[in-house]
């Protein structure tokens, strides 16, 4: 019993690796219709296109259409990774009829996908031009991590003397996936894996509110993740080394390394 619940918070965080994002109905954007609006510096929106079946932006080729099931969550995944990757560029305004027009649909799912990264602290909505990406100072990332640290820490270190190894040992392809990821230099991939594996062990909390301030922290701070030193590769292997340590001291149940990883993952890491 106690096995099978871990294996459902597992389950249920894995799709964060690839699957649509949960999207709200949100508001219409005040946008004005295309013709009206446009985008500045930074990377030309009209040179901006999805690649892998709207997985991703490039510059210089023909876009091509997005055709599945939920267009709106496919666009969302598609702007998240470009934020992560820096394709999106920190303080510049976006278009939404312009980026539209470069994914084959409307504008429409373009603005509702923008309106949830504006919920989530992505971007800001610019009356009459479109969405400026959000810039962090060093100030808000260590406010943000801070935050992170008053809420996950103390739950961590509580989970760590109740729950049975076995729970823990279930997790670990989570961890491995960071690493994964880390190893490649897949920053939108290693973000992705890095939510995941958080969510999977404050899910253990039983926790559902927990669980879903957590991510919406942890997804503010890693969007500068392309411009932020972390974000070299060996930085990334470093951090994604403390999930799969952290998951070691756990199943040991040495909570004093288990204490001392929990802490220092939070000082300055990328997740």
């Amino acid at each position: 019993m106690e096995q099978g619940r871990a294996r459902d918070a597992v389950q249920a965080y894995a799709p964060a690796y690839s699957g649509p994002a949960r999207v709200p109905d949100p508001a219409r954007s005040p946008e004005q219709p295309a013709g009206g609006e446009h985008s500045r510096s930074g990377p030309d929106a009209s040179a901006v296109r999805p690649v892998s079946g709207g997985q991703g932006f490039a510059a210089g080729a023909v876009a091509k259409p997005v055709r599945r099931h939920s267009v709106r969550g496919q666009i969302l995944d598609a702007l998240r990774t470009a934020l992560v990757d820096g394709e999106l560029v920190p303080g510049e305004v976006y278009s939404g009829p312009v980026l539209g027009e470069r994914f084959g649909v409307s504008a429409t799912p373009v603005r509702e996908a923008m309106q949830q990264l504006a919920v989530e602290g992505a971007v800001e909505v610019v009356p009459n031009r479109g969405f400026r990406v959000a810039e962090r100072s060093p100030r808000e990332l260590a406010e943000l991590a801070e935050v992170r640290a008053l809420i996950e820490v103390p739950v961590m270190l509580r989970l760590a003397r109740a729950v049975p190894p076995g729970r823990w040992a279930e997790l670990r392809p989570l961890a491995e996936a960071t690493v994964s990821a880390a190893a490649v230099g897949d920053r939108a991939r290693y973000a992705e894996c890095d939510r995941a594996f958080h969510g999977a062990v404050l899910g253990l909390s039983g926790n559902e509110q927990l669980v879903a301030v957590a991510d919406d922290l942890h997804r503010k701070a890693q969007w500068p993740l392309v411009s932020a030193p972390v974000t070299r590769r060996a930085d990334l292997l470093a951090d994604a080394s403390e999930h799969t340590a952290l998951l070691d001291a756990l199943i040991a149940r040495d909570l004093v390394v288990v204490q001392s990883l929990v802490r220092e993952h939070f000082t300055g890491a990328a997740g």
